[in-house]
């Protein structure tokens, strides 16, 4: 019975190592990306490394498995975060403290939903078109929201958070249904975490608010 019992431990180990000897870009790109929702939600400087690594990572495996539009985004997301990155460190070394989190007007929040809008018909148009994608209009979608929120939180707005807690729902069923396990879980955690994010930075506009 040990025997027995040790044979398929054995063997799950090495089909675990087996897993991710085949998935380690995505593996990588996974754990880059927790470590970049960490301090996201903390609304540290630091997430932009760490979505840059990240974002890079992920471009390459959705490019092998045909999202083009979701490569795309992630592409994207790298020039975003170097974007970012300069913005917020522009702003510590001028005003001497950490950019602050700032709301979105009512008629801000209709200007992004009109670019996301016309976003979202320019992408679907090239993939149906375009490209052998199998899901272009959920991928459109996903892809056309991503580019709103990520300038958003590169502006540090707190609406952002709300954006992305939508599309996170959504890229979790495709990417099931593309077989993209780790990725799953990924935005699994971005979902939950996107509303701790939401009350974390609610929680910092309120104090700033205070301390005005």
């Amino acid at each position: 019975m040990e025997l027995l019992l040790m044979h398929h431990t054995i063997a799950w180990i090495s089909q675990t190592m087996q897993w991710i000897s085949d998935r380690y870009i995505e593996v990588i790109a996974t754990v880059s990306g927790l470590i970049y929702l960490y301090y996201s939600i903390k609304g540290d400087i630091k997430l932009w490394f760490f979505g840059l690594v990240s974002s890079g990572l992920i471009a390459f495996v959705f490019f092998r498995s045909k999202i083009y539009a979701d490569m795309g985004i992630n592409l994207y997301y790298v020039v975003v975060s170097i974007y970012g990155w300069i913005h917020w460190a522009y702003y510590g070394s001028e005003k001497k403290k950490k950019m602050p989190v700032t709301r979105t007007s009512f008629n801000e929040i209709l200007i992004l939903l009109v670019a996301t809008g016309v976003f979202y018909l320019a992408i679907a148009y090239i993939l149906i078109n375009f490209t052998d994608s199998t899901v272009p209009y959920l991928d459109s979608f996903t892809t056309a929201a991503s580019i709103t929120a990520t300038w958003m939180l590169a502006r540090k707005m707190l609406e952002h958070w709300i954006f992305w807690i939508v599309i996170d729902a959504f890229s979790i069923g495709l990417y099931i249904y593309k077989g993209l396990y780790p990725t799953t879980v990924l935005f699994l955690v971005y979902t939950i975490m996107a509303f701790v994010g939401y009350y974390q930075w609610h929680k910092q506009w309120k104090e700033q608010e205070a301390a005005q």
